[in-house]
């Protein structure tokens, strides 16, 4: 179990994270969400202690994590939204280094970079140096490092930035099966596409504070099912009905193009977080 306590992190006169009280349980796969300077980052630093909060404490499992705390952060695994491999490494090479850092003996490193390559479909490139990656590969290959030492919580900063959707969809199915294999998943991102279709809980972070808890169906549910979407003086204006048959009364009123549809993630985010 994760558990964030009163966390709090201020630069000066800016509260970048504040009184952070949320609890995510094993196996679970949780979905930060907020605009940009919402605290998200922030928030998977303290996790990861390369921040220290000015308030309040994350504990995994009942302990406390902290910088000089090895045992409580080798629980964590972590993939940063930056891609930061060693390109004159080899696949193989990435995970081995990565292995003795966290001390595992020979036999047992070398299998866990056997399974890992299979897993996420790079065995056949494991001679093969990182500089010769695609962004997708590169991508894959950091996600089977943070897996190398078998952590319990696995954190995810924008893993799939910047690539195009094709490969975004197989890094999903390598993330669904993780999660489905029990591990804890704290995912961050800025495609609601992706939240929606992987999280079974959503938190919803504006300001520093944790403003909505919830399914993403239950999300959508709260606002509206249905959304009403039409341009009015150089904006595009929505609008949340329960039913369609409300959106089709309300539209008839209005000057001009309609969109009547279903209402997804990215239609809560926008109205919640403007």
């Amino acid at each position: 179990m994760l558990v964030f306590h009163n966390l709090t992190k201020k630069y000066g006169d800016i509260t970048a994270v504040d009184q952070l009280n949320l609890t995510i349980a094993k196996g679970e796969f949780f979905g930060l969400l907020g605009p940009n300077g919402a605290g998200k980052t922030t928030t998977i630093r303290m996790l990861s202690t390369l921040t220290v909060p000015t308030e309040g404490a994350v504990y995994i499992d009942g302990e406390k994590t902290g910088r000089n705390r090895t045992d409580v952060k080798a629980k964590i695994g972590s993939v940063s939204q930056h891609l930061n491999l060693e390109n004159e490494l080899t696949a193989w090479q990435s995970l081995e280094f990565h292995g003795c850092l966290y001390g595992m003996k020979t036999e047992l490193r070398r299998k866990r970079i056997q399974e890992l390559l299979e897993f996420t479909g790079l065995a056949d490139r494991a001679g093969d140096l990182v500089r010769k990656f695609s962004g997708g590969m590169k991508r894959k290959l950091m996600i089977a490092r943070a897996l190398m030492h078998g952590p319990q919580i696995l954190l995810l900063d924008e893993p799939t930035v910047g690539l195009d959707a094709a490969v975004r969809r197989k890094i999903w199915d390598l993330m669904k099966e993780l999660n489905k294999n029990g591990l804890t998943v704290l995912l961050t991102t800025h495609y609601m596409e992706e939240a929606e279709n992987l999280c079974t809980r959503i938190g919803l972070m504006d300001g520093g504070k944790l403003i909505e808890l919830d399914t993403p169906q239950r999300l959508i549910e709260k606002t509206g099912k249905i959304v009403l979407e039409y341009f009015h003086q150089g904006t595009t204006k929505r609008r949340f009905f329960l039913s369609e048959e409300e959106a089709v009364r309300w539209a008839a009123g209005i000057q001009g193009r309609v969109k009547i549809r279903p209402a997804n993630l990215e239609d809560i985010f926008v109205c919640l977080t403007n």
